[in-house]
């Protein structure tokens, strides 16, 4: 135990007009758990594809379990005994957890695959993390978080002992965290070293021994855990102290913008009633599946509403599909931005550009170079992307610069609603703060703000209203500045609890 099994030096990486790494040290100790901290863009991705062979690196050395090794390939480094889940699930969605766990490593009997030894295997793994599943079972068909473990024991079972983790708790429920730090401390205990790479900054204290900080593209210190603060870790990441980490600004509560009334779409929003204001930021607090996101979808005219009514400045308006709530002024920056909020193979100026052509084209339909130019440039800038161009593909950008391509390309409209769902999920703190800004500045604007998030601390920072769901419906509303913890978690499991009573639904 305590034996250096990771150590990486010197470590460079560049890409066309990026220096991603720039002399990179590394070490990983058996039986440790390392937190790798920085900002979105510091290189922490970049130096964990080099380990686990996804990039090669372009110079330093790489040694690992004291054996010195060139330019790896994912299945060298699997067989070295690295391991690492992504933020973003790698499963094969039709297959069982079996399947999965020994894809390109099946078991077989001659010819045939060997179903029961993998199945039988699968289990073994399965039940020494205590987790309780069917290998049998479709992977399509479980929770985020189960497929979460699925990788896990998908790791576990290529003798891993080194396991990165990428924003591991990004989708999870609090119980659902539990169990993940129960299973790290289990392999931790084992002699497993943990890369922790996450942008919770509160989840350290409970499983990390050391720390890793690096910063745009460069190593700046490794320190042990308990001999320092989550202020000078933060001051580290960014380079700078961050005195508020929830600014707020006061603005007086105008008109009505928005109000919804009586909205049912499926079996997640059921009965839905709030409106929104002139100078107010709402957050939509709740726990996993309580219906917040669908209440987004209904709303911007993704999903299909049973019934309901959506007002916008006293007018009610006719939503079918997104391209209605757009021309409309109801604008929606949604939770999984690679999936639903970005086209990732393509460049930041055409992401921010084809959801605005209605404001870029002339009447013969040729898109103005020179507003398309002016747009890019004022999203960039007022947003603080980080990126040498703006030809820059959308997915080659870090979590939280995505997040404000996102959200730029909305700004150009004179909208009247924008809709943040998870707007923080998988940035780092620095970016956090900007997203926060961001919001205060829309809502100086008079324009109504509405953001879900999963992060009661961010809810209670940043929202001047809050309203809370459970089980598709509102369950109750409060004031940020008087609402507590307690409070909030006790309106989000209302149903679930079965409390005696009815619900008491928010809005007018």
């Amino acid at each position: 135990m305590n034996e250096i099994i990771v150590l990486m030096d010197n470590i460079s990486k560049s890409f066309p007009g990026v220096k991603a790494l720039d002399h990179v040290h590394f070490e990983l100790r058996s039986g440790e758990v390392m937190a790798l901290l920085g900002e979105n863009g510091a290189g922490k991705s970049t130096l964990m594809k080099i380990l686990s062979g996804v990039y090669t690196r372009d110079d330093g050395t790489m040694k690992i379990f004291g054996r010195e090794y060139g330019d790896l390939n994912p299945k060298q480094a699997q067989e070295a005994g690295v391991a690492i889940i992504h933020q973003e699930l790698n499963m094969c969605r039709h297959l069982s957890v079996a399947e999965n766990m020994f894809l390109g490593r099946e078991k077989k009997k001659g010819f045939v695959l060997s179903d029961g030894e993998m199945e039988a295997e699968a289990k073994k793994i399965l039940d020494e993390l205590k987790i309780g599943l069917d290998p049998r079972q479709v992977v399509g068909d479980l929770a985020v978080s189960k497929q979460q473990m699925v990788e896990i024991a998908k790791a576990l079972s290529t003798n891993a002992r080194v396991l990165i983790m990428d924003e591991p708790t990004s989708a999870l429920t609090a119980r659902e965290i539990d169990d993940l730090f129960r299973i790290i401390r289990d392999l931790k205990a084992k002699g497993c070293g943990i890369v922790y790479i996450s942008h919770r900054l509160e989840e350290l204290q409970h499983i990390v021994d050391r720390v890793t900080i690096m910063r745009d593209g460069q190593y700046i210190k490794t320190v042990n855990f308990e001999d320092t603060g989550l202020d000078e870790i933060i001051a580290d990441m960014v380079g700078r102290e961050i005195k508020e980490k929830f600014p707020r600004v006061s603005c007086k509560k105008g008109k009505k913008v928005l109000e919804v009334k009586g909205l049912n779409a499926g079996h997640m929003v059921r009965d839905v009633n709030f409106s929104l204001y002139e100078g107010e930021i709402v957050g939509f607090a709740g726990l996993m599946g309580a219906g917040r996101t669908e209440t987004t979808r209904a709303i911007f005219g993704v999903d299909p509403k049973e019934s309901g009514e959506i007002i916008l400045d006293g007018n009610q308006v006719v939503i079918h599909k997104p391209e209605d709530a757009i021309q409309a002024g109801i604008v929606l920056a949604p939770e999984d931005r690679k999936k639903d909020g970005l086209c990732t193979k393509l460049s930041i100026r055409h992401n921010i550009a084809l959801p605005n052509l209605d404001l870029l084209c002339n009447r013969l339909g040729v898109v103005s170079t020179r507003k398309e130019a002016e747009m890019c440039s004022r999203v960039v800038t007022d947003l603080k992307v980080k990126t040498p161009t703006v030809e820059v593909e959308a997915g080659n950008l870090s979590g939280g610069n995505q997040q404000k391509v996102v959200v730029g390309k909305w700004l150009a409209r004179n909208s009247r609603v924008v809709i943040f769902d998870e707007p923080t999920r998988g940035i780092d703190v620095a970016a956090k703060v900007e997203i926060y800004n961001l919001m205060n500045d829309l809502k100086q604007q008079g324009i109504a703000v509405m953001f879900v998030s999963s992060e009661m601390p961010e809810v209670m920072g940043i929202a001047d209203r809050i309203i809370v769901m459970c089980d598709g419906r509102i369950t109750g509303e409060l004031a940020a500045e008087e609402a507590t913890q307690n409070q909030i978690l006790t309106l989000a499991t209302r149903f679930e609890k079965k409390i005696a009573g009815g619900a008491s639904q928010g809005g007018e």
